[in-house]
């Protein structure tokens, strides 16, 4: 998704031009009748693929843009293998487009909402491009008569009210041959018109038949432009393409059968490109080759345009897509597409792990790991990788997804998304990344309950549910962090279970339902007691305190923060003691025992103290002093704020101290 590029070639059309420019001038039902419009303008740009729809798209786009003040976007509805985009990445993508988060895991209901609620407010022109139906359309109708939709499909969206078609066909014989041009030099074309025209005419005047022939006269400036012509005409139709691309699929034939045997399968194993995004890297893996000769290879397969060049990487022209699939089921055995996947897959892999080594510190494991690699593996800086995983993003994330749908390479798969998954939280933090995340750990049950892999289900139902935990999505949470729980239970995984019972206890405290919250904590404290976990031990104690401060029952509260204190002091964590003395003296003062306070918070300030931390120290010191206050000891109250504005030489009243089971 992105503002739209200006169209490689674009020649005539200035007839449907002109037409789509009244459609956005004329005046709508609504306008007539006197209403302001319901909704926003859709216009409708039909035809068959290859016939140079969005290219007429991307020119309207270009001559009516300004109009738009928050931007011309360009979203793809249909994926390379002629899926439909779902609802989900395509609401998430024009969102982030304008700066918006979009809640991990959030349903398709909800996403739309958000698109339209942001499209309400802006000016911007949409460009739905190779839409699968009216739904899909409809879905990201703005109700907004401000806005302009352009949509691009094969044939009429019924459905949508008021819609503007616009169905093309092929060029007309003066741009035609303009088109031709581009590639052979205006001197072949016009040393032989009627040859040029002919050669036109059996393209049909569609643009990306033209550019192929083109393309293949460009690379053999010895041949004539009537005899391509001629040796075009033998090319036989194949009967087995629809009516509207049996003329591209001839051009395509004659292009593909002047290739070299190397470059036709690498050609052909490009379908498996995942988004129909490729590098040299990808290439390389694909083909079995070095990968300077399959940059090399990819140059010429641009300079045909059976490739389309994307900023540092190819694209593969999506009107050719479905022969080049078509030819790799026809010629290359399944063993052979299933090893060039894999290679695929363990590339990215490599560079995957590279890629987050990088990040690692001088002399670590992972960069003397990432040291040994092979150089065309290797990232030079972290900006460099940064870059390379922001750019290759959709690429990647597809890759997962259609490894995990493919079901024969699932080792492969898991090790691709969890390197996927490493990468993206060491460069862009678990935070941003994490409507990524989620729909990775996804994939990673899927490929585990296929499988029977009980210990990486837990494992992602607990991730899956911390993200909905953190999205606000509490009973969604609690449901994945039972069902971890059984899983954790089937693959006898002690920290899978007891992990889940703390966060099933975290989801019914975050209910505010303290009676069972405390029952969850209590059942995973039990487990680490039996385990001699002595960190999560006191840890547990403070979350259970916690619960039953909040429930008011201050004597199981404090009996289970000193627990944590003697915890903490066994494992010689001084903060973590004067954390757990401060939350025990906080009990006591709600439970009415002022003096006890004061002298427990006055223990918590001197293990603080020992311990070094000058912020705990002040926050405590000023609990200390609100606890004099309520004693009636203004004087001893005053001197206790002075000690801790000059422990932090700033104003202490900026600071508070924190309960650990915040923290927990």
């Amino acid at each position: 998704m992105g503002a739209p590029e200006p169209a490689r070639w674009f020649f005539g059309r200035q007839r449907e031009l002109k037409a789509l420019h009244g459609d956005i001038e004329r005046a709508g039902l609504n306008t007539i009748a006197g209403r302001r419009a319901a909704h926003t303008r859709v216009l409708l740009i039909a035809g068959q693929s290859g016939s140079g729809r969005t290219a007429l798209a991307r020119e309207l786009a270009r001559q009516v843009g300004r109009r738009y003040p928050d931007g011309v976007l360009h979203i793809r509805l249909t994926e390379p293998g002629g899926e439909p985009v779902p609802v989900e990445r395509t609401a998430r993508d024009l969102l982030g487009g304008f700066g918006i988060d979009v809640p991990p895991g959030a349903a398709d209901d909800e996403m739309s909402e958000m698109v339209r609620e942001a499209l309400a407010v802006r000016r911007v022109l949409l460009l739905l491009d190779d839409a699968h139906d009216a739904e899909q359309v409809d879905l990201l109708l703005p109700e907004n008569p401000d806005c302009l939709v352009v949509a691009v499909a094969r044939g009429p969206l019924t459905g949508i009210p008021d819609i503007r078609p616009c169905t093309i066909g092929g060029l007309d014989a003066k741009a035609a041959m303009e088109l031709l041009g581009t590639f052979t030099g205006s001197v072949r074309i016009t040393v032989d018109p009627q040859a040029a025209e002919s050669l036109a005419e059996e393209c049909g005047g569609q643009p990306a038949a033209i550019a192929l022939v083109g393309g293949w006269l460009a690379t053999h400036p010895r041949v004539s432009v009537a005899d391509v012509a001629k040796r075009l005409r033998a090319v036989p139709e194949d009967l087995g393409q629809p009516q509207g691309s049996r003329l591209l699929a001839r051009a395509f034939q004659f292009v593909y059968e002047d290739l070299p045997p190397s470059t036709a399968g690498m050609l052909r194993l490009l379908s498996l490109a995942p988004a129909g995004l490729a590098d040299a890297h990808t290439a390389s893996a694909l083909a079995g080759c070095s990968v300077s000769a399959a940059g090399a290879a990819l140059d010429d397969l641009a300079a045909l345009n059976l490739l389309r060049p994307a900023g540092d990487q190819f694209e593969i022209v999506g009107a050719l897509a479905p022969m080049t699939r078509a030819l790799m089921a026809a010629k290359d055995r399944p063993a052979e597409v299933q090893l060039a996947r894999a290679r695929m897959l363990e590339r990215t892999v490599r560079l995957l792990q590279s890629c987050r080594a990088v990040t690692e510190p001088d002399g670590s494991p992972a960069r003397k790991k990432l040291a040994a690699l092979p150089r065309a593996v290797r990232f030079p800086t972290t900006r460099a990788a940064a870059d390379w995983l922001t750019s290759r993003r959709p690429a990647l994330l597809a890759s997962a997804r259609l490894a995990v749908a493919d079901g024969e390479l699932d080792t492969l798969a898991r090790r691709l998304v969890s390197a996927l998954v490493r990468a993206l939280a060491a460069h862009q933090g678990t935070d941003a990344a994490a409507p990524d995340l989620y729909g990775l750990h996804q994939l990673v049950l899927g490929v585990a309950e296929r499988q029977g892999l009980h210990r990486e289900e837990a494992a992602a139902l607990l991730n899956i549910g911390d993200l909905d935990a953190r999205s606000g999505r509490t009973h969604d949470a609690l449901a994945r962090y039972r069902s971890a729980l059984d899983a954790g239970r089937a693959a006898n995984d002690h920290y899978a279970t007891g992990r889940a019972m703390e966060s099933v206890g975290g989801a019914y405290q975050e209910l505010q339902d303290w009676h069972r919250a405390a029952d969850w904590y209590g059942r995973a404290l039990a487990q680490r007691l039996s385990r001699g976990e002595r960190a999560d031990e006191a840890r547990l104690y403070g979350r259970l305190g916690t619960v039953h401060t909040y429930a008011a029952r201050y004597g199981e509260a404090l009996r289970h923060w000193r627990a944590a204190a003697a915890g903490f002091r066994r494992l010689q964590d001084l903060p973590g003691q004067a954390r757990a003395l401060s939350e025990a003296a906080r009990v006591q003062e709600y439970a009415g025992r002022p003096e006890e306070s004061l002298h427990t918070c006055q223990e918590a300030v001197e293990y603080a103290r020992l311990a070094g931390d000058t912020r705990l120290q002040a926050a405590l010191e000023l609990r200390l002093a609100d606890t004099l206050d309520r004693l009636g000891d203004p004087t001893a109250a005053r001197l206790h704020r002075h000690a801790s504005d000059r422990l932090l030489g700033t104003d202490s009243s900026t600071y508070e101290i924190r309960s650990t089971s915040a923290e927990g």
